[in-house]
């Protein structure tokens, strides 16, 4: 794809909308990590009941952010964005082990049996969640690339949809083994929560198409990207 040059007020807010994604990216990627021990039923219009972790609700962002990123940034940025998500997940669970390590005073209203109770899987689910993450993401990036190749820029919604779909269920069956296999979750569990993961992540993918038509609008408006184009950010 070609790359659209940039005056140097036009490249700053650029950079500028790629810092907030990013932020936005780092942040519902540690969310994930820190509140997945909670599950939760959604009852969707009497049709299916879901039964999956509260970690999944700030994960697909990261897809939807990666695939904005990967449509006018290109696949380099996309795949910057996944490594600087990398560094922070590790970096959180340094943080978490410090936190543990010291002990609770006797007036803290968190003591450390249930500060432990609360993040004691933490570093199991990082580490489970890293690992699906890597397989996840850089499908899922290389997967949109393929198709927007493919499609010669156009079809949006193809390499939207078909980059999520085949990159959330290696996600959703990467982490449920990780888990399953370090006693987090039992598995006579997995089967369900393989299937209600999956579905969940492509009900979102095909709910956040419109955000994503919109998003890459406005920024093609913005830089006067054509179609297929993409932002020349390098220095």
């Amino acid at each position: 794809m070609n790359n659209t040059p940039l005056n140097l007020k036009d490249k700053i807010l650029a950079y500028r909308i790629y810092l907030i994604l990013g932020a936005l990216f780092i942040s519902s990627l540690v969310a994930s990590n820190l509140i997945f021990q909670k599950f939760f039923y959604w009852d969707f219009f009497g049709v299916y009941t879901f039964e999956i972790s509260v970690g999944i609700l700030p994960y697909p962002i990261t897809f939807l952010i990666t695939d904005i990123i990967s449509e006018v940034y290109g696949k380099r940025k996309a795949n910057q964005i996944v490594t600087a998500g990398i560094f922070a997940s590790f970096f959180s669970l340094l943080i978490i082990y410090a936190s543990k390590e010291v002990p609770a005073t006797s007036w803290s209203p968190i003591n450390d049996e249930t500060f432990t109770e609360v993040f004691g899987a933490t570093a199991i689910a990082v580490f489970a969640s890293m690992m699906a993450y890597l397989f996840a993401q850089y499908i899922d990036i290389q997967v949109f690339h393929f198709w927007k190749k493919v499609t010669k820029g156009k079809h949006l919604w193809i390499r939207n949809n078909f980059s999520t779909f085949s990159s959330q269920f290696i996600d959703t069956l990467t982490v449920l083994v990780l888990l399953c296999s370090t006693g987090i979750i039992d598995w006579d569990r997995f089967g369900i929560l393989l299937l209600n993961g999956f579905l969940f992540k492509i009900l979102i993918a095909a709910l956040d198409t419109p955000i994503l038509y919109l998003s890459v609008f406005i920024l093609r408006k913005r830089f006067k990207l054509k179609q297929g184009g993409e932002l020349a950010l390098e220095i």
